[in-house]
């Protein structure tokens, strides 16, 4: 009989979900603050159910010599040491969508909030005053919200707002004409967004292209008198800046739920007048908590009783017995899924999918779900096989899969195209007999190309010295080349080059690569693989 251990708070009704299934629970729910007694009888369980307080760290995975999975109750997963866990063979789970309306909803209260001035208003009636001149508020109707991220929780909101008879546009790299037609909102680069809207409320993730998505800068081209509303993710916003802008009467008013340091015990926002705080309240009703603890306890269940897989960060969902065939095809499609996403800028309308040969007979929906995965990744890092096409729906993006016989020299390759309003973009690739992914053809030009961790990708005019010059330039920087390949559409046309290095090339490097004039692309690629 499987054992597990719930060291955090979840509901009843969880627990007897695992006990009904016919698997041993231990429920000790103050346990994953001690992480001594934690790591002590880890060793014992086959499955470990846990919220935010647990931390899996790489130690307390060490000592778990039975574990097979940890099933997150919600949506982050920041407490887990997932690459550890992957090495280490655990799966881990999480549940995605069971508090995005409850996050919605909080982020429509406190804009209310922050319209009306209640917490103050509230704390002043308390005190025995009576101060109705004082808190002058603002109505909703028919002013515009500004939404960054128009995702699942972001597309929510949108649709309260239309209730509010609010007028909203968005801002999201990834949100299709289509799809904005289709939620009623108008799409707009940012710029614009700050100048034209009197709300404003975040629902992206926290990434290196959103970190301070609203900076000093960005904060300076706001609308006079918007109100800021961010239940997202702390760092989102300078903060110091937003206070700065606040004091001086260019922003009427913030309301935060998530802070840059977390728990925040002080922020430059605390005390400023009609700035309305709450501690990362988003996800805490009654319905979220329960809905994410009953999804994790089926989730787990399933996965320790048949195998099956479902809401996996670090595995797709597909059976034990395909697993064991598919896993190198997977590895594949997040890379070449990578490849193109860091490639890519603009907003992607389609995504096209060619299977060839042996791979076309397998699982084509955990491949897809794979490739799309590692498309979105670069703007996404929380997204995951489950969550991905998901996500590509919400945003308009249309997924397009064709299979068909073994047509060339390999026995099976996966081809990917991307479409965009400015261009197509597609890379190919396999699996070769030692079981290691391979870029087979980039842009049309056929390549041989192994897939390292750190990679350097140019184009350029098929000209003599190119090779020459990138060994130089690599050489003279202290970066060793661990595998370089080369290829043309033709003599004298277009050529790429992929550089497979043992470190990170810096930006300095590249664009010393740039700054040759032999180039007309270079750029840095990063990719999951153990090295």
């Amino acid at each position: 009989m499987p054992k597990v251990l719930i060291s955090d708070a979840l509901s009843d009704a969880a627990v007897q979900i695992f006990r009904d299934r016919g698997i041993e629970v231990d429920f000790q729910p103050k346990l994953g603050k001690d992480k001594e007694k934690l790591a002590e009888i880890i060793g014992n369980y086959d499955g470990l159910a846990i919220r935010s307080a647990t931390k899996a760290t790489e130690k307390l995975i060490e000592k778990a010599t039975n574990l097979k999975v940890i099933g997150r109750a919600g949506i982050g997963v920041d407490n887990v040491d997932i690459p550890a866990a992957s090495k280490k063979g655990i799966i881990v789970m999480n549940t995605p969508f069971g508090n995005s309306i409850t996050t919605a909803e909080h982020a429509i209260s406190m804009l209310m909030a922050v319209a009306r001035q209640i917490p103050e208003a509230n704390a002043s009636t308390h005190a025995g005053k009576w101060e109705k001149s004082r808190f002058m508020g603002v109505e909703v109707t028919g002013k515009t919200l500004g939404v960054i991220g128009a995702g699942n929780i972001g597309s929510i909101v949108i649709d309260r707002a239309h209730g509010l008879k609010m007028k909203v546009v968005a801002y999201d790299p990834f949100l299709s004409e289509e799809r904005a037609t289709e939620i009623g909102v108008e799409k707009l680069e940012l710029d614009e967004l700050l100048k034209r809207a009197d709300f404003i409320t975040l629902h992206v993730p926290l990434t290196d292209q959103t970190r301070n998505i609203l900076s000093k800068e960005n904060i300076a081209k706001l609308k006079p008198g918007v109100r800021i509303v961010n239940c997202a993710r702390g760092g989102l916003v300078d903060e110091a800046a937003l206070a700065e802008a606040i004091t001086e009467g260019r922003v009427a008013g913030a309301a935060f739920d998530v802070f840059a340091e977390e728990p925040a015990t002080n922020s430059p926002l605390f005390n400023l007048p009609n700035v309305v705080v709450t501690p990362h309240l988003g996800a805490a009703t009654t319905e979220a908590q329960e809905n994410v603890a009953l999804q994790v306890a089926e989730q787990m269940s399933d996965y320790l009783l048949t195998g099956a897989v479902t809401n996996a960060i670090n595995m797709p969902s597909i059976t034990a017995e395909e697993a064991k065939i598919m896993g190198p095809w997977i590895g594949l499609s997040g890379h070449l899924g990578n490849f193109i996403g860091q490639m890519t800028d603009e907003p992607v309308k389609a995504i096209n999918i060619l299977y060839d040969g042996v791979v076309s007979e397998m699982n084509l929906a955990a491949l897809n779900s794979a490739l799309v995965a590692g498309i979105m990744r670069k703007v996404n890092p929380d997204v995951n096989m489950v969550s991905a096409p998901v996500i590509a729906k919400e945003r308009g993006i249309q997924i397009s899969t064709t299979k068909q016989d073994q047509s060339g020299t390999f026995e099976g390759y996966v081809k990917v195209t991307v479409v965009t309003d400015k261009r197509e973009r597609s890379v190919a690739g396999t699996v070769f007999s030692d079981g290691k992914p391979r870029f087979i053809q980039i842009k049309g030009i056929n390549i041989d190309a192994e897939i390292g961790r750190h990679m350097v990708y140019t184009t350029n005019q098929d000209v003599p010295g190119i090779i020459g010059v990138l060994g130089t330039m690599m050489g003279e920087n202290g970066v060793n080349i661990a595998n370089f390949t080369l290829g043309r559409n033709q003599r004298a046309g277009e050529a790429i080059a992929i550089l497979y290095a043992d470190e990170a090339v810096s930006e300095e490097v590249l664009q010393k690569l740039r700054d040759t004039g032999k180039f007309q692309q270079v750029k840095a690629l990063t990719f999951d693989v153990e090295e």
